[in-house]
């Protein structure tokens, strides 16, 4: 059976999305441990989120999203893929999809924060060419925050 993989940029409200984001929670509470409400505070949806939802012949996969975080920066939230689409490449399309997004709305770089318990996305933003950075705003003090920046070609 071929498998078909489609990125769908989404609203917020987005069920689908809703219901990623959620399980991405349920998951990071069990990674996070004790400071799960501490990331939590920062984490929050809101409508200026620019959203995608991955799909594999037509059922939700994954899902993603950004935020204008400075005038020529965004910052990419929410990443998460379901466990049975996890090594099918979907957490790369998903991200390639933002970063194509926030390019062709004049964003000059991408930048992230992503934890020490979560040593699969931090692969995954190293082999997309993502740069670790001092740690930045909220995240600043935070020793089990790793942030990352990749800019983006005109």
């Amino acid at each position: 059976m071929s498998e078909s993989l489609t990125i769908r940029r989404v609203d917020t409200q987005n069920a689908d999305f809703v219901s990623l984001v959620a399980s991405l929670d349920r998951d990071l509470a069990i990674r996070d441990g004790a400071d799960h409400d501490f990331y939590a505070n920062f984490n929050h949806i809101t409508p200026d989120f620019h959203a995608v939802v991955a799909y594999i012949d037509g059922q939700p996969a994954g899902c993603g999203a950004w935020k204008e975080l400075f005038d020529d920066a965004v910052e990419i939230k929410r990443m998460y893929t379901t466990e049975n689409a996890r090594k099918m490449g979907v957490a790369t399309a998903i991200l390639q999809a933002l970063e194509e997004w926030a390019k062709e709305m004049a964003f000059a770089k991408c930048m992230l924060e992503t934890g020490i318990n979560q040593p699969e996305a931090i692969k995954l933003y190293e082999n997309r060419g993502y740069v670790r950075i001092a740690n930045y705003g909220q995240y600043a003090d935070v020793p089990d925050s790793r942030c990352f920046e990749k800019w983006l070609k005109q």
